[in-house]
């Protein structure tokens, strides 16, 4: 409540601080337990901290103003850390485009940020750089797709090392709570996920299954057609099968940069690995059965990704329209859609480098956030009104000080609601009490899956965005009628499609006029990409040369058969048993009531055969699964049989597989 119960040893901490600056370092991060709310002790240290010389002070106050100690550490800690390497970048960029410091005042330079805003160059953050780059992947999305009417996108972004994948729905989402590289952050940035399945994710038989990843080679030595003795790749596999056409891809390759892809070097690698396989196997198996193999668990688990984005929070993701952008989500475009049931792709004609164009699309954002913690009651609402004052002047001088004058800015405010004794907030329009705790419900029964009517709602914070729209590029329409003529393909090249090669045609996209459809199976060149159109998709450019690609052909749905233990099937259904056990975590989590499952997480997930062997279980608590089996065997032992679908089990017998009394082991057949 703001009462000093010890005061602050400002002896001890400056003679700390002072031995940490003798030694070397420059940046300090200052975080205290309450500092969010009450910063005296922080400033204070700050400023013992500034007259001692440290060039770069982040402090938790400013750099973080929510509660929860541990990840508002790390977010300074990670400010401290990137800022001065930030700075140092800025210095350079500038020097090498001509332009003093203190000419940044009258000459424009943005950066953009985690929360998909410009800002800039003088105020940019490292807290806020973290995952700039794909941020602007999301904002070239939502603006160009929205254009041509697209307004419920799932982002795929496919690049050399990873893929990143994003929900919108008519707004930014932005997740306040963000692990990165084992990092928690507490800072507003777009809600992307990223698995690593790239063009570069590494290729290997481990004796048992293929494996995809999630290793990747790179840019340097890249994958095995880059001709730098790299190791095989996901690049490789659409090489060999024709998915990419070395004929039309840019001869960047070898020791002087002037070289195609090597083809043969790939052919010659993925033998080697057949007859690997094949031997250990004992199955003749070709080298394209290998690559096909290969290519259908990278989908498997970027499909999988999109899941978690989209299926697990509530959302029916065959509504959606799937936005692929990154240099290598064209050729797994239609792949991917057909594991998720969706039926229409959206691509830009700059799709290959869209977050580098989303940022030219981007708005001068600054946000801003405040703790309340308070009912949500008429008191809680002039408390909400009192810090909106307060954030949109922040927000509004940190505009004006990039020379955006009041009518240019829009706001958005936020506030975080949450049921008393949970921790899981969502984020809500400002408004009244009444309609606040409306709009809290709706998304608590999407999201979760219940309302609790008998618990009160909490305020947890507050935020403001204030938003400076920027002039933004005119997209071509044509002028010209809609043609209804075949576009004429400019070859006609071999592909590996449905398990036998044929010959298929390859179009230019510049060549293709709004209104001309082409038929899968074939291929369209783009300067920035290639697009692999598969047997019942077809691909109709728009008046904006937009590529729209729509399933017009019900798709086949593979049955497997047989009862010999294949090395595909092997790896495509343990990702898809690990998929389910991760959904049922994420069912279990989103409707319990629980703190200690819905906070602490502490629960395990996992799926078992009829004799109550272990399949899959999912990353959770695994301290439950080593008696979880037990449960199960003890539960088929005592049913004899007559267990059914439908049905469900509790157990927590301590002779018969349960652990500690309070533990619970929930089994349905």
């Amino acid at each position: 409540r703001g009462h000093v119960i010890q005061a602050l040893d400002e002896g001890s901490a400056k003679e700390a601080l002072q031995s940490a600056f003798d030694s070397g370092i420059r940046a300090v991060a200052i975080t205290l337990m309450h500092g969010y709310r009450y910063h005296q002790h922080e400033d204070r240290l700050q400023a013992l901290a500034r007259d001692i010389g440290f060039s770069q002070i982040s402090v938790s106050h400013e750099v973080s103003p929510l509660m929860k100690l541990v990840s508002r550490g790390d977010t300074t800690v990670v400010d401290a850390y990137l800022s001065p390497i930030l700075r140092r970048y800025v210095d350079q960029f500038t020097a090498e485009l001509g332009i003093a410091t203190e000419d940044l005042s009258t000459t424009r330079l943005m950066f953009m940020q985690s929360n998909g805003g410009l800002t800039d160059a003088r105020l940019f953050q490292g807290k806020d750089a973290i995952l700039s780059g794909p941020a602007g992947g999301v904002v070239g999305m939502v603006h160009t797709a929205g254009i041509s009417g697209y307004d419920k996108l799932i982002g795929f972004d496919m690049g050399g090392t990873s893929t990143d994948v994003t929900h919108y729905n008519g707004e930014f989402e932005r997740s306040f709570d963000t692990l990165v590289a084992g990092v928690r952050l507490r800072a507003p940035m777009m809600r992307i996920h990223t698995v690593a399945a790239g063009g570069g994710s590494i290729l290997r038989f481990d004796g048992m299954r293929y494996r995809v990843g999630p290793a990747s080679a790179g840019a340097d030595p890249g994958p095995a057609c880059y001709r730098r003795g790299g190791p095989l790749t996901l690049s490789d596999c659409n090489l060999l099968l024709g998915r990419l056409q070395a004929d039309y891809f840019p001869k960047v390759f070898g020791t002087n940069a002037d070289q195609p892809l090597d083809t043969a070097i790939v052919r010659e690698k993925f033998q080697q690995l057949a007859t690997d396989i094949s031997r250990i196997t004992g199955k003749p198996t070709a080298a394209e059965q290998v690559a096909t193999g290969f290519l259908r668990i990278a989908v498997e688990n970027m499909a999988n990704a999109i899941k978690k984005i989209s299926v697990q929070r509530g959302y029916d993701v065959t509504e959606y329209t799937l936005n692929c952008f990154g240099g290598a989500a064209g050729q797994h475009a239609c792949r991917v859609a057909d594991a998720l049931g969706m039926e229409r792709i959206f691509l830009h004609p700059l799709a290959g480098v869209l977050s580098a164009y989303g940022m030219g699309l981007a708005d001068v954002r600054a946000m801003a956030e405040a703790q309340i913690e308070q009912p949500l009651d008429a008191a809680a609402e002039t408390m909400i009104e009192q810090a909106c004052v307060d954030l949109r002047r922040q927000t509004a001088t940190e505009l004006h000080r990039q020379g955006i004058t009041g009518d240019q800015i829009t706001l958005i405010e936020k506030v975080q609601l949450r049921y008393e004794g949970s921790d899981s907030a969502l984020p809500v329009d400002n408004d009244n009490s009444a309609a606040m705790q409306h709009a809290f419900e709706q998304a608590h029964q999407q999201r979760f899956g219940f309302i609790a009517k008998d618990r009160g709602l909490v305020v947890e914070a507050v935020s403001v965005e204030s938003i400076g729209v920027t002039q933004r590029p005119v997209e071509p329409e044509s002028a010209l009628p809609d043609s209804t003529s075949d576009p004429l393909p400019s070859d006609h090249v071999s592909l590996y499609t449905d398990g036998h090669w044929q010959a298929v045609p390859l179009y230019q996209r510049d060549d293709i006029v709004p209104g001309q459809r082409l038929k899968g199976p074939a291929i369209i060149i783009e300067t920035t990409s290639t697009i692999v159109l598969e047997h019942g998709w077809q691909a109709t450019l728009n008046r904006h040369h937009h590529l729209i690609l729509q399933r017009f052909k019900a798709r086949e749905i593979e049955m497997a058969a047989g009862t010999d233990a294949d090395p595909v099937m092997l790896e495509v259904f343990n990702n898809l048993f690990m998929s389910i056990a991760e959904q049922m975590g994420a069912t279990l989590s989103n409707t319990a009531c629980s703190v200690n499952i819905k906070e602490r997480l502490d629960f395990s997930c996992a799926i078992f055969d009829p004799q109550g062997n272990l399949v899959a279980n999912a990353p959770h608590m695994p301290v439950h699964l080593g008696s979880m089996g037990e449960s199960i065997k003890a539960v088929i032992e005592k049913t004899q049989g007559n267990m059914r679908a439908g049905q469900v089990y509790m157990l927590n017998d301590p002779y018969h597989g349960g652990t500690h009394l309070p533990d619970v082991t929930v089994i349905t057949p």
